[in-house]
């Protein structure tokens, strides 16, 4: 695998943010984070810059290291066995080639941040990750 395992834990980290993000709930409340316990942090807004962050990193990525992120993500989610880990980096790279790839994929999954690291995982590379 050539993407870094620092790389895929960055992006992990980031998913996981985005992850924990609701709605608002509270569109005026007027109070400021102190008095609010600072939970508008897990709200999304048009000021979150979380997802662009994401976007940026998986597009910042060559080529064949998109195709292994995904990849590492059908293996997390059970669709491809690690010993078809070749296979897998293969039907990431026609998917990006279509569209839908690691941006999309990865950011239309609500749960994106735990397959990646159970696919990391199921090939024997254990991340640095605070517990999810």
């Amino acid at each position: 695998m050539d993407i870094a395992v620092e790389t895929v834990t960055e992006i992990v980290l980031r998913l996981r943010a985005i992850e924990v993000k609701e709605g608002n709930t509270d569109p005026d409340s007027g109070s400021n984070p102190i008095d609010d316990g600072a939970t508008d942090v897990l709200i999304s807004g048009t000021d979150d810059a979380t997802e662009s962050e994401v976007r940026s990193m998986i597009a910042g990525l060559d080529d064949d290291s998109r195709a292994e992120l995904l990849a590492l993500f059908y293996v997390g989610r059970g669709d491809m066995e690690p010993e078809e880990w070749s296979e897998a980096v293969r039907f990431a790279r026609e998917r990006e080639g279509v569209g839908e790839g690691a941006v999309p994929t990865l950011l239309g999954s609500p749960i994106a941040g735990d397959l990646l690291e159970e696919g990391l995982d199921a090939l024997g590379l254990t991340p640095e990750l605070p517990p999810a």
